[in-house]
């Protein structure tokens, strides 16, 4: 059954463009799979999707597919473009985005296996972030300003 979904996933967003998952959730919902935004989510995350821009203004789930590829200069494209602010207090941190951008962003710090993060969470706008201690805080916050504002 997931296989089926996550071929169904890859065939809706290839056809149209995409932007949230409420969106992706109706269209499956549509084709008869019956799932929730939790679903929908744990799709997006193990498919690897990434939201790209269209010329609308607007930003689409996309999938890249191939896994030989050294994506990293990507991954910090799309943070790049992505972070308006980051900070951090004790060994948490928080990763402000540009509206809709918090997945995407979220997903490249975890494709890019940042040392002594612990985990992410990301909303619409917003990344949380838990790192191993207040030092590795405030070497993620130096980290992500500096590849925020190599694009700016």
């Amino acid at each position: 059954m997931k296989k089926n979904r996550h071929e169904a996933i890859l065939s809706l967003i290839s056809r149209e463009d995409i932007g949230t998952q409420e969106e992706l959730m109706q269209k499956l919902n549509e084709l008869g799979y019956k799932v929730t935004q939790a679903t929908v989510s744990r799709d997006i995350k193990s498919l690897k999707l990434i939201k790209t821009p269209v010329s609308s203004g607007q930003y689409k789930y996309s999938y890249v597919n191939s896994e030989t590829e050294d994506f990293s200069g990507k991954y910090y494209s799309i943070l790049s473009h992505s972070v308006t602010s980051v900070d951090y207090a004790g060994n948490m941190a928080v990763v402000k985005c540009y509206a809709g951008m918090a997945n995407a962003a979220c997903a490249a710090m975890d494709n890019l296996e940042i040392e002594n993060i612990v985990g992410t969470l990301a909303g619409d706008d917003t990344i949380f972030v838990l790192c191993r201690n207040e030092e590795s805080a405030q070497e993620f916050k130096n980290h992500i300003e500096k590849i925020s504002k190599n694009s700016k």
